[in-house]
């Protein structure tokens, strides 16, 4: 575990120290967002800061195959790399559209080619949840593969609209998974796992360009960031579960086991959900699915009454709800997560609508208050 934490502090560390340096590059380069109608912010800020969350995961991933307890990893096996070259692209994919905003369709095409050059490369899926785990032949296996991917990099996109949500969303589902991995990984000889060396890598990514990130962001991650955020949380859920034979594992792990195509979706909840939800608004409408509006998620959060650091801390409560919750069946009973779970939501609830809640109550005591009333009824008369 303290290898792992080391890592996540070297990655955390070096996005940090470089994120200055990537601010200072986008402003030379024109790589600044002007303030659109859906935006949130009011000045025109840089982005780009994917390409320092990039740095500090290539850092990590090259000082981790060098450490005695994981190299083992890197040994016989060009996952690493391939997982690596893809995140490359992807953010050098990001990087054009953050600096020329450039066409969904080409972007889209873009993603698709990455994520089907990366299952090329090894990260597949292998197994496949059709009632008992079956093996997928190779060409069903890339095309699951690429799809999980192509969603998941958009859907962490989709929700990039406040100071340091997406970030902080990514962190939390990468935590989560990150234990969960460690704990199947402890049923295996080696303790050493690729997953969670991806993940606690992406978490320290998160966390060190979030300390630039947070409201007022001094830097958007832009394209460059939501992208490689989505990529590297799927293929580190893929390389875990995507590969997990039941067979080798105990039943009391495999049961709460996230199914290889349900996991990224468990694990990014919100931002799958606010996707496929503006899909919908979106085609409803007779609009492209990539159209901009301004009923995000978020946007609504904002709508209510929140601010902007409000709406965020609660949205990462909502997906800490969902992400912790899951793996905790690997530790307690069902039932006592499942009210932790409902206690927990009722609480969010409560949170989520309390701006409404509060204008509501004060509407009520004024109606209620006599001075207010008689007024009405004089002016009535």
């Amino acid at each position: 575990m303290r290898v792992y934490l080391f890592i996540a502090a070297i990655a955390g560390g070096a996005t940090w120290l470089v994120t200055p340096l990537i601010r200072h590059l986008a402003i030379e380069i024109g790589a600044v967002g002007e303030v659109r109608a859906r935006d949130v912010h009011t000045v025109p800020t840089p982005r780009m800061g994917g390409l320092a969350m990039l740095i500090g995961l290539v850092v990590a991933i090259v000082f981790a195959s060098k450490m005695p307890f994981i190299s083992g990893l890197f040994v016989g096996s060009n996952q690493a790399w391939v997982v690596l070259a893809g995140a490359v692209l992807i953010c050098l994919l990001g990087v054009a559209d953050d600096l020329w905003d450039l066409d969904w369709m080409l972007k889209l095409a873009g993603q698709l080619l990455i994520s089907v050059f990366v299952a090329w490369g090894g990260v597949q899926i292998i197994f496949l949840p059709f009632g008992s785990l079956v093996t997928a032949s190779p060409s069903i296996s890339m095309a699951i593969t690429a799809f999980l991917i192509v969603a998941s990099i958009n859907a962490v996109n989709f929700v990039d609209g406040l100071d340091g949500l997406a970030s902080g969303i990514v962190a939390i589902g990468g935590i989560a998974f990150a234990a969960y991995s460690y704990v199947i990984a402890r049923s295996t000889p080696s303790y050493a796992s690729m997953a969670t060396l991806l993940d606690v890598a992406l978490v320290g990514i998160c966390v060190g360009f979030l300390l630039h990130n947070w409201h007022p962001a001094k830097l958007f991650m832009g394209d460059s960031g939501s992208m490689l955020l989505g990529y590297m949380i799927t293929c580190a859920s893929i390389i875990m579960t995507g590969h997990l034979d039941p067979a080798s594992v105990h039943t009391s792990l495999y049961l709460p086991a996230f199914m290889p195509i349900l996991l990224p979706i468990l694990v990014l909840f919100l931002p799958v959900l606010d996707m496929c939800l503006a899909i919908v608004r979106r085609l409803s409408k007779g609009q492209s699915p990539m159209h901009p509006d301004r009923m995000h998620l978020h946007h609504r959060m904002l709508r209510i009454g929140h601010s902007v650091q409000g709406a965020v801390l609660i949205l990462w409560g909502w997906a800490a709800l969902i992400s912790f919750g899951s793996i905790m069946i690997l530790f307690f009973k069902w039932q006592y997560v499942a009210i932790g779970m409902l206690v927990a939501a009722v609480i969010l609830t409560i949170l989520t609508m309390s701006p409404y809640l509060m204008r509501r109550w004060l509407e009520i005591q004024k109606e209620e208050d006599p001075g207010v009333r008689n007024a009405r009824h004089s002016r009535k008369g």
